[in-house]
């Protein structure tokens, strides 16, 4: 049989530009943890991109993109590595998708990337310090760092006449490193910060800490954290005590799970997502919704994440992470013809043909620097019970 497989490959090696084979891409996201409940849009949004290009035919010769899922649990460095470990040792990935949360991407990179010469892209690890780890050219991100979004979330502060905050943080790399640029840009703006204190996942009683936040006198606290962790119990704990009723909170804790866990209470109350508005993400969201899913926070991202390493593979003519990473500015930057979601078999077919894309997407991608976006954001308020884009900044 194996025989008769090879023969036939080998055959079909006549009409078409490279052989084809399954190409392993690795998913490596919280499905356990504190986004467990973005992860599976995520993940479902990157398989999508695959199945559109793989479906098209033009993607490495008639090769099939096939998904290999792990769970970084977005908090366990140790785990995160050794589930990235397995993807590429015993599982054959080409290249990963992921990690999602900043400090387990950095383990993963470091012990695992770098190491092994694997490419990543990350939908939504944002962290400053991503931008200065030494990666052999093999690190990118399609959201932008959080140095961008602390200093959009300051003027977005001051604009809306809010001139003191209190300020908690979930005690990992993103969060410390989103509170530090958003104190800094805050107070270089004139605004008065009473109170800044990290705060640990999965407690099961936040009263203390929401009692010291209180104490500087502000009205309104800044939350930076998770959804379906410590971000939402600080949140649940003040309601509850009555010491705090306005919240401004990061991305981390925007998704439809939290509205539907806090209540009305949370109704007016908004939070900033990196994206903007754009003909690519539309095009996405509906894409998402006739495949049976939601476009929630970073699926657009992984999407777009997916969609660059399979592009990339297609202008190296190879799946090999140390001959595509070179490839993977060219295909997101200008020039060439722009490429939106829905048009993977079109930009694959231009490669093949030795031509130029620019890859839109669904994002508005344009890597600058180390492999990162600059990223615009999206100011969301909870009207009626779900996050809701009032403004692009």
């Amino acid at each position: 049989m194996k025989k008769i497989a090879m023969a036939v490959v080998a055959s079909s090696m006549l009409a078409a530009p490279a052989m084809a084979a399954d190409v392993k891409i690795g998913v490596l996201l919280g499905f356990t943890g504190p986004i467990e409940s973005l992860a599976p849009n995520m993940a479902t949004a990157a398989e999508m991109a695959m199945k559109e290009a793989s479906d098209s035919g033009n993607f490495m010769g008639g090769s099939t993109a096939v998904s290999v899922r792990a769970d970084s649990t977005c908090v366990d460095a140790a785990a995160a590595t050794a589930a990235a470990e397995r993807m590429v040792t015993s599982d054959g990935v080409a290249a990963i998708m992921g990690a999602d949360c900043s400090g387990v991407t950095t383990a993963v990179l470091q012990n695992v990337g770098t190491a092994k010469g694997i490419v990543m892209i990350s939908p939504s690890a944002t962290s400053p310090a991503l931008s200065d780890i030494p990666d052999d050219g093999l690190f990118f991100r399609t959201a932008p760092s959080d140095a961008r979004g602390g200093q959009v979330m300051a003027e977005v502060l001051m604009g809306r006449g809010i001139d003191s905050i209190a300020l908690t943080y979930t005690n990992n790399d993103y969060g410390k490193g989103l509170a530090d640029s958003i104190q800094g840009s805050y107070e270089a703006l004139g605004g008065k910060v009473t109170v800044v204190a990290s705060h640990e996942d999965d407690k099961g009683d936040y009263s203390a800490e929401v009692a010291a936040l209180a104490q500087g006198g502000s009205d309104h606290l800044v939350i930076v954290g998770y959804l379906d962790r410590g971000g939402k119990g600080i949140m649940q704990a003040s309601l509850d005590s009555g010491a705090f009723e306005n919240f401004a909170m990061s991305d981390g804790m925007i998704g439809p799970s939290l509205p539907e866990a806090i209540g009305a209470d949370l109704n007016g109350s908004w939070g900033l997502l990196p994206g903007g508005e754009s003909e690519g993400y539309d095009i996405f969201a509906k894409m998402a919704a006739e495949a049976g899913f939601e476009a929630t926070p970073y699926s657009a991202e992984s999407y777009d994440s997916a969609a660059l390493i399979m592009l990339a593979m297609q202008a190296a003519g190879s799946s090999d992470s140390q001959k595509m990473k070179a490839k993977v500015f060219d295909v997101a930057n200008a020039p060439g013809t722009k490429i939106h979601p829905g048009e993977l078999g079109k930009a694959l077919k231009i490669l093949a043909d030795g031509g130029e894309i620019d890859y839109v997407g669904a994002r508005e991608i344009e890597l600058i620097g180390p492999g990162e976006t600059g990223g615009a954001y999206l100011e969301q308020v909870v009207q009626d019970g779900k996050f809701t884009t009032v403004k692009s900044h």
